[in-house]
């Protein structure tokens, strides 16, 4: 049964955990970041790198859906794709993104912002051989994004792709590889009582990364 209206305004937290002063912050937001995702991961939050990756189209159209970030280092935050799918397409006729982190265990979300480039080759291929066998054989199989007419058409393409491949290596896809994205804002996010959040975001600059309060 559907949730009534009332029933649907009625849901919330008032959020209590913890506090977010400027002192708790790194002043570098990868360094706080990765804190913070370590912390989520001790937690136990299911896939805390799990992240909400917003496009938009050649119609101004924006999309969402969820990614995994596999490197957060000082170049950015980089995740893994299919090149052809709709989010490969709209990232490569529009490089302004924003991602979004939620770890509802910790009442804290981060919002990023900025703009994404291809990772190398040579980074792809690293990284695939990382996955898992059938991870491998699924990004040749399958035509992310596109329409197919059945499961079994997926399941088909799967046995064909393994059998082209027998026992050997799977290699890296022409139409796969990383997108990272260069970080223009941070912002960091921990409920607080009486939907009094905390809001600290850092802005790059010419200089290096400025720090601010946003009211919630």
């Amino acid at each position: 049964m559907a949730l009534s209206a009332e029933q649907l305004a009625a849901l919330r937290c008032d959020y209590s955990l913890a506090p977010l002063r400027r002192a708790d912050l790194d002043g570098d937001p990868v360094v706080q970041f990765n804190r913070w995702l370590e912390q989520a991961h001790v937690a136990e939050v299911i896939e805390p790198n799990a992240m909400v990756l917003s496009t938009v189209d050649g119609e101004g159209q924006p999309w969402s859906r969820t990614v995994l970030l596999k490197v957060c280092d000082e170049r950015g935050f980089t995740f893994f794709t299919n090149y052809g799918s709709a989010k490969g397409r709209q990232m490569g006729g529009n490089v302004r993104v924003a991602l979004t982190f939620w770890w509802g265990a910790l009442e804290r979300q981060v919002n990023v912002t900025g703009t994404v480039e291809k990772t190398s080759v040579e980074e792809s291929a690293a990284y695939f051989q990382t996955r898992p066998r059938k991870s491998q054989l699924g990004a040749w199989a399958s035509a992310q994004s596109a329409v197919v007419e059945g499961r079994d058409v997926l399941e088909r393409q799967f046995a064909e792709a393994e059998e082209r491949f027998g026992e050997g290596a799977v290699p890296l896809p022409e139409h796969w590889g990383g997108f990272r994205v260069r970080a223009q804002t941070v912002e960091f996010w921990q409920g607080r009582r009486s939907r009094l959040h905390d809001r600290l975001r850092y802005v790059r600059t010419a200089g290096g990364w400025e720090v601010g309060r946003l009211s919630p």
